[in-house]
């Protein structure tokens, strides 16, 4: 056990604790490994760089307040926005390690208010993308466990390419205006386990990412499972994509409940960045005031290159490497109560429609006073309100004992369908009774 209080560090003092907190962690290294202890008090740091076998630990009433001086953030190499390249330095960071934690019922403050001021109105002042709270970068066994994260001036949790990532019952809160404040965002990681977290943030809750086309490493993020989390606020509950390049599989989110987050389960691409996202299970999920529950959007259009004619139009274009792909993504047992724009929004390309998706036992209920709003972000997309699933291009759909209450319009429109399946599915509390379901294109569709 190092103490850093036993290397200078003075709690309460505004005095920076940096080099006492970088002696400790210097000091147990130089043993082999060991837990770094932070006890009761607030310490004053800038970045905190960790090494192999070494455990952060914060005890209950421990406070790192992390400096709000660039300087404090020294360039390191990383990703942003899925590309390699030199970021200000994570507010904890490490490299290349092997069997690193960050652990303890104390809390890790990002003070990122002044963060967020230069991103919105002074992005000039920023030579590098704003520091995230805790990034680790081509690390094994990487764990992050009971510790409170507040206001992080970017992202705040971002494993890349790591392997055997665990964070565990984690309480992540930013206030919900604050931008791009996700919560947990794993980045090409392999073994990703994130389990009782409650996140409260200004942008995605969990946000699964597999690089650019601008990444010259298509490495996969795989084998991921979500479970028992609590999600409040943000842009989506648990979001995959626009980054999935590399490709996004294996991923199973269970029993988590979302609360007025604008979107629930979301996916999204565009032509020019090729890779798939696949073998998804979504179960067990209560939302309560999304904007939409369900997104699959092949014609996200934020980003770079994201106006051009060839993301936004609905031609069809040749099959390339260049094509991404959704498919064989399951959900089953699903509450969604006050809904706002539409029960699902499910939208593949012209040449490459979203197939293989199945939908059993879901229970969607529309928002008496439903505010309008866009269920995806794509070129030419109109508000909708109180919509049922809106489909375009789409292939071996089945909906299953699917109910849809208190909708306007149909409950299932299809337009480009082949072979879309309802399977006792109902339309409840609306006064149309062809209201179930409407096709166009004149391709397949079943009851």
């Amino acid at each position: 056990m190092y103490n850093i209080t036993d290397y200078g560090a003075l709690p309460g003092s505004g005095v920076p604790a940096t080099g006492a907190i970088l002696a400790a962690i210097a000091a147990a290294d130089q043993a082999g490994g060991g837990t770094v202890y932070v006890p009761a008090g607030t310490y004053t740091t800038g970045a905190i760089m960790l090494r192999s076998n070494i455990e952060l630990r914060l005890s209950p009433g421990a406070v790192l307040s992390f400096s709000t001086d660039p300087a404090d953030y020294p360039p390191v190499e990383a990703r942003w926005e899925g590309v390699r390249r030199q970021v200000h330095s994570p507010c904890i960071f490490g490299t290349g390690l092997v069997n690193v934690s960050v652990t303890g019922s104390g809390t890790l403050n990002g003070n990122g208010a002044p963060w967020w001021e230069k991103h919105r109105h002074r992005p000039d002042e920023l030579e590098y993308p704003r520091p995230t709270l805790i990034s680790f970068y081509n690390c094994d066994r990487v764990t992050i466990r009971d510790v409170t994260l507040l206001n992080s001036p970017s992202w705040t949790v971002n494993p890349i390419l790591c392997r055997n990532v665990a964070v565990d019952n984690v309480n992540i809160l930013n206030p919900a205006d604050s931008p791009n404040t996700d919560g947990i965002n794993p980045e090409s990681c392999n073994g990703v386990r994130i389990t009782g977290c409650h996140i409260d943030v200004g942008d995605d809750c969990i946000a699964i990412k597999a690089g650019t086309e601008d990444t010259e490493e298509r490495v996969p993020c795989e084998n991921i499972t979500i479970a028992d989390c609590t999600m409040q606020h943000g842009h989506g509950g648990v979001v995959l994509g626009s980054e999935m390049s590399g490709s996004i599989r294996n991923v199973v989110i269970s029993n988590c409940v979302f609360k007025e987050t604008d979107r629930g389960i979301r996916m999204k691409s565009r032509r020019g960045r090729g890779g798939v996202i696949e073998d998804i299970r979504v179960s067990n999920i209560v939302m309560d005031g999304v904007l939409c529950p369900f997104t699959a959007n092949l014609y996200y259009h934020c980003g770079p290159r994201g106006k051009e004619k060839y993301v936004w139009d609905k031609q069809p274009y040749p099959v390339t490497e260049e094509t991404p792909l959704f498919r064989r993504i399951h959900y089953a047992n699903i509450t969604a109560r006050n809904v706002h724009a539409a029960a699902g929004f499910l939208y593949g390309l012209a040449e490459q429609y979203v197939a293989e998706m199945s939908f059993t036992n879901i229970d969607i209920s529309m928002a008496e006073n439903a505010v309008p709003g866009q269920p995806d972000m794509m070129t030419g997309l109109e508000d909708m309100v109180r919509r049922g699933f809106v489909m375009g291009n789409v292939r071996d759909i089945l909906f299953q004992n699917v109910t849809v209450e208190n909708h306007e319009g149909p409950a299932f429109y299809v337009e480009n369908g082949d072979n879309v399946e309802l399977l006792a599915c109902r339309s409840r509390n609306t006064a149309k009774p062809e209201a179930l379901l409407e096709e166009r294109s004149g391709e397949t569709a079943g009851i």
